[in-house]
């Protein structure tokens, strides 16, 4: 955990955005988050290493989502055997996020008790990374999948780009906590550098490729999560002998999809049996989601109603 005594430049904060480095045959971008991320970590009571896996799939989803020319969505999640069962983050081309993880408390305890910081692989155990492209109702969704290997989801993404898309990519995730004046906060960020093949023209871009990825190497988790360094300077702390710069940045906010609206309409699929089962003590259906843990407490008559309301649509 940081303190931090500086003042926040929020305009710094919560974007995603590509940068280019004047004259590489190489392309990268860099995520900072803020409230975004500590809306989305402060929904639920995590423990800090759950809380950092949510984190860092958070991260990587607007890394990569940010780079897309459609509308629609971009799901990157993981599964496995491990204490954590299940990690998804949903990054919307609009820039709105949301997230959540399901574990076994037990075996998480058990799993902390011989590190206390376990990594990717120690929380998910035997499973898969998926990335999974939705460009909504009229197109089929597209998925991406490799094993879950390594302490951060970085390398996970790192053998996805290798082995589905046979681009090397280097990526750098970073989670952690601040102390400000207002109280402890949530923090992430991100960066990602891609080389472009080398081709006729180009000639090979190994060796610029070994040096970019020598002096990302050098980026530290502190710097990607300290709201008193901007984007700009600590591009410029990378790259500044041969010029860099940020373009377009798009703005990150936490949201959610749910509503009331929602839930009834998922309620009405079921039939009226099943939905008396769910009743309970008070005569209503409770309903939490589990991404914004906001609670839902719907009256049986709203889905009779809006059973009604669709029955004379279709008259």
């Amino acid at each position: 955990m940081t303190d931090v005594t500086a003042p926040i430049n929020a305009l710094h904060d919560d974007l995603a955005a590509a940068f280019q480095i004047d004259g590489w045959p190489v392309r990268g971008r860099l995520v900072r988050m803020g409230k975004a991320i500590d809306t989305i970590l402060s929904s639920h009571d995590y423990p800090a290493p759950v809380a950092n896996l949510l984190g860092e799939a958070c991260a990587l989803a607007a890394l990569v989502g940010s780079a897309l020319k459609f509308e629609g969505r971009l799901l990157v999640q993981a599964q496995g055997d491990g204490p954590v069962r299940y990690v998804l983050a949903d990054y919307g081309t609009d820039g709105t996020m949301r997230g959540f993880c399901r574990y076994d408390e037990g075996e998480l305890a058990a799993a902390c008790e011989k590190n206390a910081r376990p990594g990717a692989e120690e929380l998910l155990g035997k499973g898969i990374f998926i990335m999974t492209l939705d460009r909504g109702p009229d197109f089929e969704r597209t998925q991406g999948m490799t094993p879950i290997e390594g302490d951060s989801l970085s390398s996970c993404a790192e053998h996805y780009f290798v082995q589905s898309e046979q681009i090397p990519t280097k990526v750098n995730l970073a989670v952690g906590q601040i102390t400000t004046d207002e109280g402890t906060q949530w923090r992430a960020g991100g960066a990602l550098i891609q080389v472009i093949a080398g081709d006729e023209a180009r000639g090979s871009t190994e060796e610029v490729w070994e040096r970019t990825r020598a002096l990302f190497a050098t980026l530290t988790d502190d710097e990607l999560v300290d709201p008193t360094i901007t984007p700009e300077t600590l591009l410029y702390r990378l790259f500044h002998e041969d010029g860099v710069r940020l373009e377009g940045p798009t703005p990150l906010i936490a949201h959610c999809r749910c509503s009331r609206e929602r839930i009834v309409t998922v309620l009405q699929s079921f039939s009226e049996e099943d939905r008396n089962d769910m009743l309970e003590d008070d005569g209503k259906i409770h309903a939490n989601c589990e991404y914004c843990s906001t609670d839902y407490i719907i009256d049986p008559s709203e889905v009779v109603a809006a059973d009604a309301d669709a029955a004379a649509s279709r008259h």
